[in-house]
């Protein structure tokens, strides 16, 4: 099996050498970048399977550079681990809101970042499995692609949007309590509250029209897609 390689975005050298050291520890490839232009230029020679990205670039926001990966389907379904010195709860909802899949604080501990990235890897296989998801003639998913098709057209989502659409449509009938969708996003990240599920769910189902009525809510519990 090849190595799993990180792209790390950060303009410390201190500390992109810190996180180098303790992912080549970990048997990770790594490629890292003081800015975040030269990053996305490289997207066209390599794509990796994980990003570490810091918020405050020299070049750029932090936020842009996530906000650019997670609105382009080629490299929406990259994790992306935020690590940054901004700490306030505001912070950690909006590098979230725009599809970060992690957020750590400096100072960190590196054994801690490197368990993140695993796990963080470990959740994009699981949910890249099933490539193509049908819910008959209605909905179609596809995972590699981050598209959705309602009854034939394509709906623009964003990616938190997408991830859930794709948590439930995994399981018709099921139903997932906010805690589950939650962690699916974001893992254990503390930052984010429950009403921000229903606020996209809410969103899920405006976007979705005639499929969006397939999306309930149980009442106290959580969400579930019905079966067609």
């Amino acid at each position: 099996m090849s190595q799993k390689v990180v792209a790390i975005v950060e303009d410390e050298a201190d500390i992109r050498e810190l996180v180098e050291t303790h992912l080549h520890q970990a048997l990770f490839q790594t490629v890292a970048y003081e800015n975040g232009s030269s990053f996305l230029t490289s997207l066209a020679r390599q794509i990796p399977d994980l990003v570490i990205l810091d918020l405050m670039l020299p070049d750029m926001d932090g936020l842009d550079v996530c906000r650019f990966l997670k609105n382009d389907p080629r490299w929406a379904t990259i994790p992306v681990l935020m690590l940054t010195a901004k700490a306030t709860e505001t912070d950690k909802v909006v590098g979230l809101e725009v599809g970060a899949d992690d957020y750590v604080i400096k100072p960190f501990s590196p054994l801690e970042l490197v368990a993140r990235v695993k796990a963080l890897l470990r959740r994009a296989t699981l949910s890249t499995k099933e490539k193509i998801i049908r819910l008959g003639n209605l909905l179609t998913l596809n995972v590699d692609q981050y598209q959705v098709t309602v009854q034939g057209k394509q709906i623009h989502l964003t990616a938190s949007e997408f991830r859930i659409l794709q948590l439930l449509a995994s399981s018709p009938g099921r139903v997932f309590t906010r805690k589950q969708i939650l962690d699916f996003l974001w893992g254990q990240e503390k930052a984010v509250i429950d009403r921000t599920v229903d606020v996209h769910i809410m969103n899920l189902r405006e976007k979705l029209g005639v499929a969006g009525s397939k999306i309930k809510g149980v009442r106290g519990i959580g969400y579930k897609l019905e079966a067609v």
